[in-house]
């Protein structure tokens, strides 16, 4: 498995989980930091046992953005790093899922700080678990800088117009609470649980046919902008395939049985 000093990878059984980890810079996105999430997101794609993502933060945060020091080349990094993204410009925007979606569900484990950068990353995933007392917004118009990882466009399709162009232009801070109410998070769980629960969720993922898992996930993003009837019939592309698989038969066969599942990717 993959890895950098500021990102660590670890396996729980069928799901990868990813672990930005600059604590004390309450996981702010370096270019070490920035390598490693592209690289653990490839990780994932490439390996057919992996069946989902778990993306959380170490030290109590998830992660508070742009590390500005190192935006301004004040900080001092390993050149390999800085190489990395010399040579592909568009590295940094895979690693915050702004030009990549991971075929796998990506579930997030938000604990205390989820701002700027942090809450751009957040809406590239799939199912999202927020500690009570996490802390999310765009601030960048604060600092008089536009919020380019993806918000102007993503946010409004993810939660009411209204809501998203209010976090947009004011740079407030939201609570767990709020963000749940908007939509931005699915649910709020006690402080220190929501890797738990977000293993417990990828877990559930892992039981069901990864052929299905994969396949209902490309349609619902595939819909984005079309028509009813585009949409619908993007979903019969999709779905149909899907009846014909061994994993399906065997889905059928084991609930006559009675017993759980076993699928193969087939």
């Amino acid at each position: 498995m993959g890895g950098t000093e500021h990102l660590t990878v670890e396996r729980h059984g069928a799901t990868l989980v990813l672990t930005m980890n600059r604590p004390e810079a309450k996981n702010a996105l370096s270019p070490s930091l920035l390598v490693g999430l592209h690289d653990g997101w490839l990780e994932a794609d490439a390996d057919d046992e992996i069946r989902s993502v778990v993306l959380t933060g170490a030290g109590g945060d998830f992660c508070s953005g742009m590390d500005l020091k190192a935006l301004a080349g004040t900080a001092a990094t390993d050149d390999r790093y800085r190489d990395r993204l010399r040579a592909d410009p568009d590295l940094h925007w895979k690693a915050m899922l702004r030009h990549h979606r991971p075929r796998k569900p990506v579930v997030a484990a938000v604990e205390g700080y989820c701002v700027a950068g942090g809450t751009e990353i957040l809406q590239g995933t799939d199912i999202r678990v927020a500690a009570e007392s996490a802390v999310f917004g765009l601030f960048e118009v604060r600092r008089g800088l536009f919020p380019i990882g993806g918000s102007t466009v993503r946010l409004p399709r993810q939660i009411p117009r209204t809501h998203a162009l209010e976090m947009l232009l004011t740079g407030r801070p939201y609570s767990a609470a709020e963000a749940a109410r908007i939509g931005l998070v699915g649910q709020v769980v006690p402080d220190g649980t929501a890797l738990a629960v977000a293993l417990e969720l990828a877990a559930r993922i892992n039981a069901c046919g990864p052929l299905a898992v994969e396949a209902v996930k490309a349609s619902v993003y595939e819909s984005d902008g079309l028509t009813e009837a585009e949409a619908l019939a993007g979903e019969l592309a999709r779905g149909r395939p899907v009846f014909g698989t061994a994993d399906a038969r065997e889905g059928a066969r084991a609930f006559a049985e009675k017993r759980a599942p076993v699928y193969r990717r087939a």
